[in-house]
Parts: C-alpha cells; sequence; structure tokens
C-alpha cells in the first residue's frame, strides 16, 4: 500500500486526505494545531462559539460534490438553510437587505435605478456562463501546461469570458448607480486587486452570490470543517495533532520523501511515497526544503501580488441586538479610497469599509441565550508593518462607533467578550505569506498555469495544494484543490481514479 503524507488540516489538505484514502493509500495527516481547519479553526470561550476564519458559505454543489463523491451527502454530517435576506447593506443615506429571491431582488434594484431589473437579467446571463465555463472547465485543471486550456469550449467563448476586460468596466457597462455598482463589485474586494485591475471573469461570483445564495451550516462554517474530518476518517486517514512540519528531504534516490516533524518537542521522522502539502506554500518551499529542492527564490515570492489579509475582532455582547441580518456589509465610507489603500497604497485604512457577522441571528447555539456572537472585519494589505494590539484596538473604536450610528444599536457597553486578530497572527499560526488571510491575488498574470505549481519541480512525488496554487483561494477552490492534487498523484503512480 502506498503512503501519502499530507502537511496541514485546511480545507485543501482534508480534501486531498480524503480522495487518497479512497484511492486505497494509507494517508497521514500533520497538523500544527490542535485541531483541523487550518484557517477555518473555531474557539471556544464564555459560552460562544467563533468561527476563527470563513464566515460565507457559496457554491453549495461543490461542498455537495465533494460528499457524493464518497456517496455521502451534506446532510448526512450538517443541516444547511439559506439565508434570508442573503446579507444587509449599509450605505451612507440607504441601507438595503438584499433578498434571496430573485424576483424580490429584481425589484429592488429597479427602485434604486430605472431599467437596472432587466440589466441585471443580461448581466448575470453573462455571469452564469463564466460560472459553468470556470467551474466546470477551468478550476478542475492542475495548471501544468497551457495546452490544458486547449479546450474548444474555452477558445471559443474566450470573448465571452471576459479575461480581457476590467470587472469595474464591466458592470459599468450595465449599471449606473454608485450603489449598485458597489454590491456588485464587493465580492472581488477580497481577489487581491481593485476592480478595475480585476478580470470581468469574476463576475462568476456575482452569479454565485445572487442565483445560487447564500447558506449557512447550523452550527457555525466549523461543521463543514469537523464533516469533512470525519468523513476522512471514516475512510481510515489518520491525524496527527500539535505536530508541525519541520523539514521534507528525499530518500532512495528520490522515490520516498521524508518530513521530519515535531510533537511536544519530540523530533519525528516520517516515510511516505508521496508528500502533499498543504500548508502555507511560501513557509514549505523557503523554510522545510533545502535550496536545491526548493521550486522558488525570494524574488520570485516578493513579486508576487497578495490578496489582502484582515483585522478581524471576535465579540461577545450581553444582550440581542435589533434589525440586523446574518452578514452586513458597512458601505458607509468611500469604497474606492479602502480598495487604493489595500492594493495601491499598501497603507492602514484611514476609513475603512468593514463587514460583520452575527450568526446567533440564526444560530442560538453560537452564543448564550440573551447574547449575540460577532465577527467585525476590516480588509487591509498584506505585510503592513505596526501591527499591534494599541492600533487594532484604536480600529476597533472606529468600528464601533460607525456601527452604532448606522444601525441604531448600541454595543460599547455591552461586550463581555473581546478577541483580535490580525497580520502578526497570521504570521505566527499559519506561517503566512506577509500576513496574508486570503493567499494569492486572483489577477490575470497569477491564473491558471502561471501560479505557484502543484508538483515540485526539483523533488519528485512532492505536491503543493492550498490558495497559494491552483485554482485559488476561498473554501470551494480549496476544496477543489485537494481534488486536483490528488487527481495528479494517482496519475503519476500510475494508478486508476476512483
Amino acid at each position: 500500500m502506498k503512503k501519502a503524507i499530507v502537511i496541514g488540516a485546511g480545507f485543501s489538505g482534508l480534501s486531498a486526505a480524503a480522495y487518497l484514502a479512497k484511492n486505497g493509500w494509507a494517508v497521514s495527516v500533520l497538523e500544527k494545531h490542535a485541531l483541523p481547519g487550518g484557517r477555518a479553526r473555531k474557539f471556544e470561550s464564555n459560552g460562544f462559539t467563533f468561527d476563527m476564519g470563513p464566515s460565507w458559505y457559496w457554491m453549495p454543489e461543490v461542498f455537495e460534490a465533494f460528499f457524493n463523491h464518497f456517496g455521502k451527502k451534506t446532510s448526512d454530517y450538517y443541516h444547511l438553510s439559506r439565508l434570508d435576506p442573503s446579507y444587509k447593506v449599509f450605505f451612507k443615506e440607504a441601507q438595503y437587505n438584499i433578498p434571496a429571491n430573485y424576483l424580490q431582488l429584481q425589484q429592488l434594484f429597479e427602485s434604486i435605478e430605472t431599467g437596472a431589473a432587466a440589466n441585471l437579467d443580461l448581466f448575470l446571463k453573462e455571469a452564469e456562463y463564466k460560472y459553468f465555463t470556470g467551474i466546470h472547465k477551468l478550476v478542475h485543471k492542475p495548471g501544468l501546461s497551457f495546452l490544458e486550456l486547449a479546450d474548444m469550449q474555452v477558445i471559443k467563448g474566450v470573448l465571452k469570458l471576459d479575461v480581457f476586460t476590467n470587472i469595474k468596466k464591466h458592470i459599468a457597462k450595465h449599471f449606473k448607480h454608485p450603489y449598485l455598482r458597489s454590491l456588485l463589485e464587493f465580492p472581488v474586494l477580497f481577489l487581491g486587486a481593485l476592480p478595475r485591475n480585476t478580470p470581468a471573469l469574476y463576475s462568476l461570483m456575482n452569479y454565485a452570490d445572487i442565483k445560487l445564495g447564500t447558506w449557512y451550516p447550523q452550527g457555525g462554517m466549523y461543521q463543514v470543517v469537523d464533516a469533512m474530518y470525519k468523513l476522512a476518517t471514516e475512510l481510515g486517514v489518520q491525524f496527527f495533532f500539535n505536530t508541525e512540519a519541520k523539514k521534507i528531504n528525499p530518500l532512495e534516490h528520490n522515490s520516498t520523501l521524508e518530513v521530519t516533524a515535531t510533537r511536544q518537542e519530540k523530533v519525528q521522522r516520517i516515510n511516505a511515497h508521496a508528500i502533499i502539502a498543504s500548508a502555507d506554500y511560501h513557509h514549505v518551499d523557503s523554510e522545510l526544503l533545502t535550496d536545491q529542492y526548493r521550486n522558488y527564490n525570494p524574488k520570485y515570492w516578493d513579486r508576487k501580488t497578495l490578496a489582502p489579509s484582515c483585522l478581524l475582532y471576535f465579540i461577545g455582547i450581553n444582550k440581542k441586538l435589533k434589525n440586523m441580518a446574518h452578514h452586513s456589509l458597512f458601505f458607509d465610507t468611500d469604497f474606492e479610497k479602502h480598495g487604493k489603500e489595500i492594493y495601491q497604497y499598501k497603507s492602514w485604512p484611514e476609513d475603512p469599509l468593514f463587514y460583520v457577522s452575527i450568526p446567533s441571528v440564526n444560530d442560538p447555539t453560537v452564543a448564550p441565550q440573551g447574547c449575540e456572537n460577532m465577527l467585525f472585519l476590516v480588509p487591509v494589505a498584506a505585510g503592513l508593518t505596526g501591527d499591534s494590539e494599541a492600533l487594532r484596538n484604536r480600529y476597533f473604536d472606529k468600528l464601533c462607533s460607525r456601527f452604532e450610528q448606522v444601525t441604531g444599536n448600541s454595543i460599547k457597553n455591552d461586550i463581555c467578550f473581546y478577541r483580535t486578530y490580525s497580520i502578526a497572527d497570521f504570521t505566527t499560526d499559519y506561517h503566512a505569506l506577509k500576513g496574508n488571510a486570503y493567499g494569492l491575488a486572483n489577477t490575470l498574470r497569477q491564473t491558471a498555469i502561471l501560479k505557484p505549481s502543484i508538483k515540485s519541480k526539483k523533488m519528485k512525488n512532492l505536491y503543493f495544494a492550498g490558495q497559494l496554487t491552483v485554482p485559488g483561494p476561498g473554501v470551494p477552490p480549496c476544496i477543489i484543490s485537494g481534488e486536483v492534487v490528488a487527481k495528479q498523484v494517482i496519475k503519476d503512480f500510475g494508478e486508476t481514479w476512483k
């Protein structure tokens, strides 16, 4: 039986481990932390349960397809419900609940701008083509050859994919009102570039948002992690927590590999026929490999454009709030200015946009009775210096004041739990390149084969998965990443995919 080691138990690592186990491999997963999930871990305190990472559940068919491959359904592990409203948006002079029902959404658009309902139809028809071409033709490619893109449907439809048009211009072609433009541009805010520098291909995210919906697994996003972990263990995958990989070396003329890891300060050496590194790619390549086996040099990584990091605040308050949605976007300041501070000036934002998640609005299990569980998130540039508790507290004071003013809910004097998390924590906990939170930017020059390779160029049977390689950042792409790399391993070992 072939043996594989997976480094990291995030979404891509859990996915890769499950697929390899189903194909008859003996799989061991080494995880630095005490529980699976990677950036999607959870923590519990004072009766609150906080998701530390992703809070949006989009593209539900990707999750379903993953479990279906193993003869399972998502409902075997967690209960999923569609949020309505999908989210709430606060502008400076208006606020809107974004309905899950498409006809109601059209009516909302039409009330803001005459003709916008019909234009939304046209916009989403184009986005639908991009979404299904992307999901079925592009994201499952391993990114190892330009020939992968020689698909006739892709070639014939390359203009319809809008890869050479930016999404800002594409949205502006359909909508004039700044509220509608901001609403449709927001999903790309975390992709790693200003809307004017992001391919219009990514309007596919608007299709995922509006047509496929925003969902929530009861108990929180960690339920997805727990489900994938349970599935992997059912398939025979072994997990070693509190175990951090330190070195990767080839053995026996490079036909087998060895991982040196530490567990409770004890050094362990584990051999395998293949290794999948789903931990931070840059960290593995730069720190776990010696110079002769590294895929990329420091200059390569310095030239990479990163998606943002973020300021996170995990807040518990001892009362219930009024008229709040599960997800809220605060666009009561200058969208363009904040975008430039992230991507152009790379500075701490002066008056940032922010996002608030309050899962206790729909889920009483994540907070004590009569309390609310709140996550505040501010996207900031990766690699910023000066991250400190004092800086984080100053920002939170600003966010609190704006939240109270815009929503009419007071919270400052009702906080019973407070924890911050930002660039320094991403660097320490995940070895994240420049403290990024969302991986590589999805720019045209960092797409498909132009991303860091899923295969080592210098060490046989070493592979990479996760948000710094194909297909890219986000929970569904990372789940797909695990499948893509597992398929490549099976192919390279001359085996048949099961």
